[in-house]
């Protein structure tokens, strides 16, 4: 039997579409390339490797944690895509205006990067946290909570290969084109943060 059925697929697709860009992998990969410059090969794998894993569990603890957290401080789930799709919308700005001299390779010579700052801050941010919080709130049951893992597991396990054959996209597109590909990340962040915030308000007044 299929791990994920034909039914499944379609909400599968979704969560994994959603937060691969949510996850901003080519502004990611494009501070991966800065802060590893002058690594070996070897090295570079063994981070990237490092980063997907800790992306991978820093997101179940927030969609986990989510239910607990909402019920904690009295949060009503169309209050916090307002105000996830707020952060997200800031974070898809700063993604669109980022320029190169906000990068810096020093890091990279101080220790393991894999966590600090490749995982938090660089993929998991505010809005992340707030969509995989949504995420987790708005699954109902067993199967969708399958399916959501599932969906969360490949977006991330992208973006860590995205990570690991760094040297060769950056060889295929070249540093420019990766920031070209972060910046459409951007507006598409701001699609996504857009559609969420009006989401919540239309239900709210509902």
């Amino acid at each position: 039997m299929a791990i994920v059925s034909s039914t499944a697929l379609g909400p599968f697709i979704e969560v994994m579409t959603k937060l691969f860009f949510i996850l901003t992998p080519f502004f990611v990969l494009s501070m991966f390339i800065t802060m590893t410059d002058g690594m070996g090969a070897k090295k570079q794998h063994r981070i990237a490797e490092k980063t997907t894993i800790a992306i991978i569990v820093i997101c179940f603890f927030f969609y986990f944690l989510g239910s607990y957290v909402f019920a904690a401080f009295g949060l009503t789930l169309d209050a916090f895509r307002i105000g996830a799709g707020a952060i997200l919308f800031r974070t898809a700005v700063d993604l669109v205006k980022s320029e190169d001299k906000d990068q810096n390779p020093d890091p990279a010579r101080h220790g393991d990067i894999s966590v600090v700052p490749m995982a938090i801050p660089f993929a998991i941010g505010p809005g992340t946290i707030g969509m995989i919080m949504v995420t987790s709130a708005e699954s109902r049951g067993m199967q969708a909570h399958a399916i959501s893992c599932l969906g969360i597991v490949a977006a991330c396990t992208l973006v860590g290969l995205l990570l690991y054959c760094s040297s060769w996209v950056e060889r295929l597109v070249g540093k420019g084109g990766i920031r070209i590909f972060s910046k459409l990340t951007g507006l598409i962040l701001a699609a996504m943060a857009a559609q969420m915030i009006f989401t919540g308000i239309k239900n709210f007044f509902r």
